[in-house]
């Protein structure tokens, strides 16, 4: 599990991977980046009260060199992926382990369940739980049980681990997606199974939601600069809408200066039917029912979801662009934190 402040998570975090019944020895290895809040010591309270715990070092704060350390230090021939943002359902390890050997693979997977504790976190939860929010990847939506482009955290064969190189330092973000595309590559099976469901926490502000999206993005960008098809077309859809969005800008601009007038400042308008639909999309899913106990969490799906469009459609337009070079997510700092 690599961590980095998370003290609002990361006890709930532990005690759902302590909580699962495995038959056989166990091990939980935090990866602590330098955290500016109460994080490490909450992880040294619960590895003082629990000898299964054990804490490394990650200085460089980055999530696939956290997690290639944790894997280093590992001593079982299993790994099994936590994010410190997210709960583990009771009996998924037993079953990730059952899917793991009936279906001879070498990584399973599951569904990510989001979930809120507040109406901003709950309308993100929604969006991230609906094909609307993340474009219907099969952890996202519970697709049938099958084999996998990738998958969500992860119950993995270390001896696999070791022969495709683990995880990728040099990707901050997608990590996962790059690794699961290289253990495919050398002829293993990637699962997923929907009978597997992990509780994930999003983002609480807006801000961090902004910033998380727009690295990832980015990250996505390079990861076409990288792999260029291989990448899915719904990765395509963000960047789409984020060039439509200037457009119009653009459009709107010069048919109010005057530029664009009679007919051609007619046919230009034709940029804005794409955001109208668009618009409408919002509007209709934000109505619909199961949008949360209240008017609150469904206004705040009018925000949410062009946050998380327009970030990530940005920030895939400037990673393919230039590349992700030394794109930090800061979702999880503090604006006084300095970068590691």
């Amino acid at each position: 599990m690599p961590v980095l402040n998370e003290e609002g998570y990361l006890e709930h975090a532990v005690r759902s991977v302590l909580g699962q019944e495995v038959d056989g020895p166990v091990e939980v290895i935090l990866a602590l980046g330098p955290s500016s809040d109460r994080t490490d010591e909450i992880a040294r309270r619960l590895a003082a009260a629990d000898p299964r715990i054990r804490l490394i070092a990650n200085p460089a704060a980055d999530i696939p060199i956290g997690l290639n350390l944790a894997i280093r230090a590992a001593i079982h021939p299993t790994i099994v992926r936590v994010d410190a943002h997210s709960e583990l359902e009771p009996g998924y390890t037993t079953r990730g382990l059952a899917t793991l050997a009936r279906v001879r693979a070498a990584n399973v997977g599951g569904v990510m369940r989001a979930d809120g504790r507040t109406p901003f976190q709950r309308a993100v939860a929604r969006a991230y739980n609906s094909p609307v929010g993340l474009g219907g990847g099969a952890y996202h939506s519970g697709a049938t049980e099958g084999p996998a482009e990738s998958a969500y955290l992860g119950v993995m064969r270390r001896g696999v681990l070791d022969e495709v190189g683990m995880f990728d330092e040099s990707i901050r973000r997608g990590e996962d997606w790059e690794l699961n595309l290289r253990i495919r590559r050398a002829g293993y099976r990637v699962w997923f199974d929907p009978g597997l469901s992990v509780t994930y926490w999003p983002r609480e502000r807006w801000s961090r939601l902004a910033r998380q999206f727009r690295s990832t993005g980015t990250w996505r960008g390079e990861l076409v600069r990288r792999y260029g098809r291989r990448n899915s077309l719904r990765f395509f859809a963000p960047p789409a809408l984020a060039v439509v969005a200037v457009l119009a800008v653009v459009v709107g601009a010069l048919q109010a200066f005057g530029v664009l007038s009679g007919v051609a400042g007619l046919a230009a308008s034709v940029v804005y039917l794409p955001l109208i639909a668009y618009v409408a999309l919002l509007v209709a899913y934000a109505l619909t029912p199961g949008a949360g106990p209240g008017a609150r969490e469904r206004l705040w799906t009018l925000v949410v979801l062009p946050t998380m469009h327009l970030a990530w459609g940005a920030g895939f337009l400037l990673g393919a662009a230039r590349g992700a070079r030394e794109n930090v997510d800061t979702s999880r700092l503090d604006r006084n934190t300095p970068l590691p």
